[in-house]
């Protein structure tokens, strides 16, 4: 059966809605220790895993050992004294006890119990190593720890407790859909999933994950859409008779490699900027071009796969087929100039989301 939901994520910048400087300061010093001990937890869940599915590996001389990564009490081959993911849970909520809100642990927990399951045939096989945890990582949450959602017409900001801290959104001057989620969220017309809180260079955002249905349109699943992707031409699709050319060679790539030559150049010239105040002072005028270009071309990509969602529903079609996609992959990575620019698995993966979102079906041949 198919959903009518789908999850949607949105990145929102949280502020700490205290009044003085050391509050806030002692607030944002709590969130770094639950972030650090987010990431400890993490390493050492991922690892017992790994020890729990390769045991049988460490048993070299022993060969009638039996075994299974159940609970005793449920079968007499089992080796846990609790279930399976209890078994970590309980092993980092005793570690990190008291420093920490347990419903973050709960979260990571299955959270990489399910990622450790999705790849246990690789692990076992050795063509995947372990994930490495960050200390830079976002770590998770759900509704526990949104307390008190509001909108603040004062604040003009919509207000809450993350936990013990209080918090509020700070939208900016992009009023786009985030402004109409929250809206949703607050009077209950939609629900927030498990999401998570990232702290990137001194800034808060959440990730939240909303639960929205999709879009209803009239649309036939036997007229079928026929797109290929390539960097001559961003997107082509044909409906039948009606055929849409979505960018072109020139406009999407005169940007890039204008902002790409404007960095090059700028970083040829840090060495003769006037020194002081060490490295920073110096890089100054490079870091203005260190995100130019991911941003642009998001922008261009998110622009081509709304621009072919919405031929799609125009004409109907409930079916969308990519074509021809892997023998062009091969083609773009024996040559360098198009394997760095052309940006195909960001493009796929947006016409992805807004076709699910519309209730299109997508095949990728």
């Amino acid at each position: 059966m198919v959903k009518s939901t789908m999850k949607l994520t949105r990145r929102i910048q949280l502020l700490v809605d205290l009044p003085s400087k050391e509050e806030r300061k002692e607030a944002m010093n709590k969130l770094y220790l639950w972030r650090n001990r987010c990431y400890r937890a993490a390493n050492l869940i991922v690892s017992h895993l790994y020890v729990q599915e390769m045991v049988q590996e460490f048993f070299y001389l022993s060969e009638g050992v039996k075994y299974k990564l159940v609970d005793e009490k449920k079968d007499e081959l089992g080796i846990f004294n609790r279930s399976r993911i209890n078994c970590t849970y309980r092993m980092v909520s005793d570690r990190f006890k008291g420093e920490m809100p347990t419903n973050i642990l709960t979260n990571l927990n299955s959270i990489i119990l399910s990622s450790f399951k999705q790849n246990r045939e690789e692990y076992w096989s050795g063509e995947r190593s372990l994930h490495n945890y960050k200390r830079s990582m976002a770590f998770p949450f759900d509704m526990e720890g949104v307390c008190g959602l509001h909108f603040n017409p004062d604040k003009k900001a919509f207000c809450f407790k993350f936990f013990s801290i209080p918090m509020k959104t700070y939208l900016g001057r992009d009023f786009n859909d985030k402004w109409e989620l929250m809206h949703q969220l607050v009077s209950g017309e939609l629900k927030m999933r498990t999401s998570h809180l990232k702290i990137k260079n001194g800034k808060i955002f959440m990730l939240a994950t909303f639960e929205v249905e999709k879009e209803k349109h009239e649309l036939r699943p036997e007229v079928i859409a026929e797109a290929t992707l390539s960097l001559e031409y961003p997107i082509v699709v044909k409906i039948g008779t009606a055929k849409l050319t979505i960018g072109t060679r020139e406009e999407f790539l005169y940007r890039r490699l204008a902002i790409q030559a404007a960095f090059k150049r700028t970083r040829e010239g840090v060495a003769y900027a006037r020194s002081g105040n060490g490295r920073k002072r110096k890089t100054k005028a490079l870091e203005r071009f260190r995100d130019k270009e991911r941003d642009y071309v998001n922008n261009r990509l998110h622009v081509y796969s709304r621009k072919l969602i919405d031929f799609c529903v125009k004409h109907q079609a409930g079916t969308l087929v990519l074509l021809d996609q892997e023998k062009k992959i091969e083609l773009a990575r024996e040559e360098a100039f198009v394997l760095r620019n052309w940006s195909y698995y960001d493009l796929t993966t947006k016409i992805k989301y807004k076709a699910e979102k519309a209730a299109i079906e997508l095949i990728v041949d």
